[in-house]
């Protein structure tokens, strides 16, 4: 690893964890190419679970319930 590499990685590795994804973020962007293909899918999913949503057949599930679930399973 070369030297400007190791010490943004120190100074990075100080930030704190929701600065650390902004950044990873940011750099895989400035690497991976958007794929229309998918960016197009993705857009179609969420139309999609929006009208679920609106039409009122969605099964909603509230937060709290999720990360108990969660909670359980991790445990």
């Amino acid at each position: 690893m070369s030297t400007l590499v190791e010490e943004l990685s120190l100074k990075a590795r100080a930030l704190s964890p929701g600065e650390r994804v902004q950044l990873a973020e940011e750099l895989l962007a400035t690497v991976q190419e958007p794929d229309g293909e998918i960016e197009a899918a993705w857009a179609e999913e969420i139309q999609r679970r929006i009208a679920e949503i609106d039409n009122g057949t969605a099964k909603l599930v509230p937060a709290e319930e999720v990360f108990a679930e969660l909670r359980r399973i991790v445990k």
